[in-house]
């Protein structure tokens, strides 16, 4: 199923279906490996010379796709965060920001013998996975599961409103959901930056009655989110429904 009685569907069933994505032989093999070997690693080259390592690292993150980028995840990991002009902090996608971070290998040193370190990577490894999985089924609902972890991770990096804004503007797949459930178009992205910030507050408060990203990690109001990201999605791509059966959708509450 598609669209939101899909993603309902899914959202029953999510907790069956990632304990038996998690239990599978490959996920289970992956994640011993890394279990197992990555207090080892105390620079960033140790980290992009183990492929299998990388893997979860990477994947953790959603940036699976930087998997042949050896030497740019390397500067990434190398510079940290602690420096303004720092690749991660310079990069508009704030993804390479939290690798950075996690990994410490640029800022106070590896983070990796870290009690709880393995697992935490683990836990986001697997839970990346497995929307990949369900992404190659359905792209739309991938996005939509990474919005809760996304803007958990934007709450706990920092603390200004604007901030918070400016980072779901630079992550990619969290922006996308934002933008679309907003009604607003992709050449959105090519205007000024302050007047993006301004709209998305505008829009958000509008839209959802607020324009604090805080008031995002409730899950009723990510639940509010989701459902317009869908809907409208599935209005872009004129896949199953009428133009009656989307407003339909848009005014149930």
């Amino acid at each position: 199923m598609s669209g939101y009685t899909g993603w309902r569907f899914l959202a029953r069933t999510i907790e069956t279906q990632r304990e038996a994505f998690s239990e599978s032989a490959t996920v289970v093999r992956t994640t011993n490996y890394f279990r197992e070997n990555i207090a080892k690693v105390r620079t960033a080259d140790d980290l992009v010379n183990d492929r299998q390592l990388l893997t979860v690292a990477l994947g953790a993150f959603g940036l699976e796709a930087d998997m042949e980028n050896k030497a740019f995840i390397r500067k990434v990991l190398e510079e940290g965060t602690l420096k303004d002009d720092s690749l991660a902090n310079r990069l508009a996608d704030k993804r390479y920001e939290a690798l950075s971070r996690a990994f410490g290998f640029g800022d106070l040193g590896a983070s990796t013998g870290l009690a709880g370190f393995a697992q935490n990577i683990i836990d986001r490894y697997e839970a990346k996975s497995f929307e990949v999985a369900v992404g190659e089924v359905n792209g739309n609902f991938r996005q939509a599961l990474n919005l809760s972890n996304g803007i958990t991770d934007i709450l706990s990096q920092t603390s200004n409103p604007t901030a918070q804004w400016y980072a779901i503007m630079g992550n990619l797949p969290l922006r996308s959901v934002f933008e679309t459930a907003l009604g607003l178009p992709q050449s959105f992205g090519g205007i000024d930056l302050d007047q993006q910030l301004e709209t998305f507050q505008t829009r958000s408060k509008a839209t959802f009655g607020t324009s604090l990203v805080t008031d995002f990690a409730d899950p009723n109001m990510q639940e509010k989110i989701i459902r317009l990201f869908l809907v409208r999605s599935e209005l872009q791509s004129g896949a199953q429904f009428g133009a009656s059966s989307i407003a339909l959708q848009l005014l149930r509450p």
